[in-house]
């Protein structure tokens, strides 16, 4: 499981359309579409943005293992369990710390 398809899941059972999506971070639909598919690089800042429209944390979007589940309280407001054991895609992490180092 790599983030890009954590991001895809969520933003499915939360029934957010791509574009909402991309409009809320600041970044064009092609753009957004390419991240869900982990074409494209990713900033640490973009994926805090990212988070806070899906309304998840952070390691919920880099857990490795996940097994999303949508729930409605009862006034209808809907947030994700996640179901993990808390790995995290290190690799993935490594490479977004370097691209962000790189930039300092």
């Amino acid at each position: 499981m790599n983030i890009g398809n954590n991001i895809k899941q969520i933003r499915e059972l939360k029934n957010l359309k791509q574009e909402y999506v991309a409009d809320e971070i600041e970044v064009s639909q092609s753009t957004y579409s390419r991240i869900e598919n982990g074409t494209a690089p990713i900033k640490i800042d973009t994926l805090q943005r990212i988070a806070e429209v899906l309304e998840v944390d952070l390691n919920t979007l880099l857990s490795t293992t996940n097994i999303f589940h949508f729930n409605k309280t009862a006034n209808q407001c809907g947030f994700i369990h996640n179901q993990t054991n808390n790995n995290i895609d290190m690799e993935m992490l490594r490479k977004i710390i370097q691209e962000e180092l790189k930039k300092i």
